[in-house]
């Protein structure tokens, strides 16, 4: 199940400039929120919510994640995930998250300071540049980061994305035209599939035992 967690985790990784789709700023407020059915070889497991509020320079990202994987009716896998994130001009300026992978907790507590960003997790303390994103796989500005802050244990890891490849995804009930991207970052290897118009479609990862792990907007 480590794969499964690791995964679950990036993907309750988020940042977002204040307009959601194009990266610019404004003064005004917004508020948009997305909702994802999550699976596991097709045999749904949970869901995960963003919701997202800006006003004036700010933006606030709420996460929470639930999956549960089941056999014959028994629970033998249970994944609990709380996130917020507040942002300024595309950068991370605080952060405080929880999570329960199956008896095992995590947290997360991060400030921005003058001159750097201080982060504390479960794994310890660290000093991280001014400006940090995370896996923001709604904003596809984070593609063009080179390290990505992981909200789960507060790791800053090197990632690597390919370049785009035309594709098409299944999006509530019909096939839209797509951009599709690899990124891959430790033990991470998922796929990523955008619109045309930037907006994030859904995820793809194989698991340990090759299952694959898939969220699809609902």
């Amino acid at each position: 199940m480590t794969r499964l967690v690791s995964i679950a985790a990036a993907v309750a990784m988020l940042a977002l400039p204040l307009q959601a789709q194009s990266g610019k700023t404004d003064t005004s407020e917004e508020s948009r929120e997305w909702r994802f059915r999550v699976s596991l070889n097709d045999k749904e497991i949970g869901s995960q919510r963003f919701q997202l509020r800006s006003e004036d320079g700010l933006t606030r990202l709420e996460t929470e994640a639930q999956f549960d994987v089941k056999i014959l009716l028994a629970t033998i896998y249970r994944y609990e995930h709380r996130n917020v994130e507040i942002w300024e001009d595309g950068c991370l300026v605080g952060i405080e998250s929880s999570t329960d992978a199956n008896g095992d907790p995590f947290f997360v507590s991060g400030r921005r300071q003058e001159g750097f960003f201080a982060v504390e997790a479960t794994t310890g303390a660290e000093r991280l540049p001014e400006c940090v994103m995370t896996f923001a796989y709604w904003n596809p500005r984070f593609l063009e980061s080179p390290r990505l802050l992981n909200t789960q244990n507060g790791e800053y890891v090197e990632v690597e994305v390919s370049e785009p490849v035309s594709d098409q995804r299944r999006v509530r009930g019909r096939l839209v035209p797509a951009l599709r991207y690899r990124l891959t970052a430790g033990d991470i290897d998922m796929k990523l599939w955008y619109s045309l118009e930037d907006d994030w479609l859904g995820l793809e990862s194989k698991t340990q035992g090759n299952r694959t792990l898939r969220y699809e907007l609902m």
